[in-house]
């Protein structure tokens, strides 16, 4: 046996010996600060917040009002930049893209449900789903697709609506169905259940419990909803900048 063959399949024992990797996280913050200059004083939002959330994962963000939970979630997201830090998303610096390669990254793998709806006051409910899955590029079907989405969310009797004439937690539930569109592998929502009321925000964590937990989906939700952390695999606290799990202990990067 020449020297060659043996040092082969000494490496090759040793790849089959050795220990499976972890796969990463689907979502990873590493020291995430984030500062804003208030008149000659910088305000600290977020103090070396490190974060992950598995594949498949439902996770919750809590804590007081004013604690940074819609910042982090921004950043977490790509809208904002943090002041330092870094993020990964699917594996990806998000910090290293483009605003362009960014904005597509985005629309490609992450479905936002924004506290204030967003929704294109213009268009129609199916309408509001419509153009993310034309943007989107790969459904042939859009409207079909997007009446199916309605549906799930229980709002297909008010596809042709336009959102002036819809309540909170109708206007809620189109945002929630069109941040499915194009199945996303990551959700990531802003006080979801807050517009709704206790039927219906059952309907739709549900309905994210079953994306998680059938399809993979990764789910990360910013609440004060107690009503829902029994759907949760982990819930984390931010509180004055600082992320803490649910029993109250400085939270770290496994």
């Amino acid at each position: 046996m020449t020297a060659q063959l043996r040092d082969n399949r000494t490496q090759q024992r040793a790849a089959l010996e050795a220990p499976p990797q972890a796969p990463s996280p689907a979502i990873a913050a590493y020291h995430v600060s984030m500062r804003y200059a208030v008149g000659e004083e910088h305000r600290t939002v977020l103090n070396d917040v490190s974060l992950s959330v598995k594949t498949g994962e439902i996770q919750l963000l809590m804590g007081p009002s004013g604690s940074g939970k819609t910042t982090l979630l921004s950043i977490l997201g790509g809208i904002l930049t943090p002041s330092s830090g870094r993020v990964d998303i699917l594996g990806k610096s998000i910090m290293d893209l483009s605003r362009s390669e960014l904005s597509n990254f985005r629309l490609q793998n992450i479905g936002f449900i924004f506290q204030g709806f967003n929704l294109f006051p213009a268009l129609t409910a199916a309408e509001n789903i419509e153009v993310v899955l034309k943007m989107q590029g790969h459904d042939r079907h859009p409207q079909r697709t997007a009446h199916e989405l309605l549906e799930q969310v229980e709002l297909s009797h008010r596809a042709d609506a336009y959102p002036r004439n819809l309540s909170g937690g109708q206007k809620q539930r189109v945002a929630i169905a069109r941040a499915l569109a194009g199945q996303p592998p990551i959700i990531m929502a802003d006080e979801p259940t807050a517009s709704l009321d206790s039927k219906s925000g059952y309907a739709v964590i549900s309905l994210l419990r079953r994306l998680a937990k059938e399809e993979g989906t990764t789910v990360l939700i910013v609440t004060h909803d107690p009503r829902i952390q029994d759907v949760a695999d982990r819930v984390v606290h931010l509180e004055d900048g600082m992320l803490r799990d649910a029993e109250k202990r400085p939270l770290s990067i496994p």
